[in-house]
């Protein structure tokens, strides 16, 4: 295992837990953070500045010059660090640099791939810090693991880092702990969010699956995502929707404006908005609102994907494009506060951990054809959103909408995989 890098190890897995630290360590994190948004900003400048030069003809020396040494400069992270030197500082990890470099690239090579992600841009400063380092492992190390790198665990409660030393953190899942001889970590993310919680990200990898073992029961599922329930299934069942966001809507919203009104009172009287007290005071109560949201979500999503997962071996759903779904905005909020794309993916990322299939189909007809018969409703005998029952005019059979467009969903995902 300690020849094996981690992107050649066969199991994969991601653990995030929440941590504790000092104010001294809140101030490295912060300054982490900072050196690892520059250097990012610092290449998306350089880049720009390239591209304008490069569209200059003519052979001026100066401009020449000028190319030469920006590309030396984008080259490593070293050349950015001699040229502003608080980045040499004793508290930033090298690795945050790299990192930040690295990821940089990651995004241009992520646009030629897929033009839609568009071009790097610079990342502004905000209230959520974030950085990346990584855990290295010395050549003397008998089998990398998570006691024995540059990142590792203390224990199920405690974790050190590079710069931040020993960290409190909430205790680690059973499961990873018992097999913590044999799984080494690759990347760590120290983030924090608007809500003022700090987390660990962890990137591990193992040469034994991170799961149990896993009964196959042959089981078929055809999944329909609508914004009256959160999903029917072929099989008739149906899920609630939860509407976290719209249960607080009103509050947060009452909330928002006072912070509003605690902004405009700030800017009136000339303070900067971080040194307002009473607006920072609102603005971090808004924050927990809206991140217990995220997460009463985020739980229901990962409670609910497991349960499907662990109990079908087949799974289908409707590829939903939520980017395009949004732009009408009478269901927008709808949309945004169910979380489809989030559900789509758990799905597809936990199939692959369980050994499981997951068929992402086009939803297209799906709605308007009769499961029994293949009849195709046309002009205007097309269901609208009202509709939820409908008879077929050919075979006269009663459907329930999105019972039967699970159904559709079901036969297209197995005529897709055939």
């Amino acid at each position: 295992m300690a020849k094996l890098s981690m992107k050649k190890l066969p199991y994969h897995y991601g653990l995030k837990v929440r941590c504790y630290p000092s104010s001294q360590q809140k101030a490295i994190i912060k300054r982490n953070s900072d050196a690892s948004r520059f250097v990012y900003n610092e290449l998306v400048a350089i880049s720009r500045e390239l591209y304008e030069l490069k569209r200059i003809k003519l052979p001026i020396d100066t401009v020449q010059q000028r190319i030469h040494q920006l590309e030396q400069r984008k080259k490593s992270t070293k050349n950015i660090s001699d040229e502003h030197l608080f980045l040499c500082h004793k508290d930033i990890d090298s690795l945050s640099l790299a990192n930040a470099k690295q990821n940089y690239a990651k995004a241009w090579k992520a646009f030629r791939k897929v033009h839609r992600s568009g071009v790097p841009v610079f990342h502004k400063k905000n209230y959520t810090w974030k950085y990346q380092t990584n855990a290295q492992y010395s050549s003397k190390a008998s089998r990398p693991s998570l006691l024995n790198g540059t990142v590792k665990f203390l224990g199920r409660n405690h974790a050190k880092l590079p710069k931040l030393g020993v960290i409190r953190t909430s205790a680690i899942r059973s499961k990873i702990w018992k097999m913590r001889e044999v799984v080494r970590i690759g990347t760590v993310t120290v983030t924090k969010d608007s809500a003022d919680c700090f987390y660990l990200s962890f990137q591990l990898g193992s040469t034994q699956p991170f799961i149990g073992a896993v009964t196959f029961n042959n089981e078929k599922l055809g999944v329909d995502l609508n914004t009256e329930n959160f999903l029917t299934d072929s099989n008739g069942a149906i899920v609630a929707n939860p509407r976290y966001y719209r249960k607080v809507l009103k509050q947060l919203n009452q909330q928002k404006r006072k912070l509003s009104r605690r902004q405009l009172r700030a800017k009136k009287e000339h303070r900067p908005l971080r040194e307002a007290k009473n607006y920072q005071k609102q603005r971090l109560l808004v924050a927990k609102m809206q991140v217990k949201v995220a997460h009463q979500r985020l739980n229901f999503l990962h409670n609910l994907t497991t349960e499907l997962v662990k109990n079908h071996d087949f799974l289908v759903a409707e590829e939903l494009r939520s980017k395009n779904l949004l732009k009408n905005h009478a269901l927008a909020l709808s949309i945004s506060d169910a979380g489809w794309r989030l559900f789509l993916q758990q799905l597809q990322n936990k199939a692959e951990l369980y050994g499981k299939t997951f068929v992402a189909v086009d939803p297209r007809n799906t709605t308007q054809t009769c499961s029994k018969c293949g009849y195709l409703l046309s002009g205007s005998n097309k269901l609208t959103l009202k509709d939820r029952t409908w008879q077929c005019p050919q075979c006269h059979t009663k459907h329930q909408r999105d019972h039967n467009a699970a159904k559709n969903i079901l036969v297209k995902g197995i005529d897709q995989l055939a």
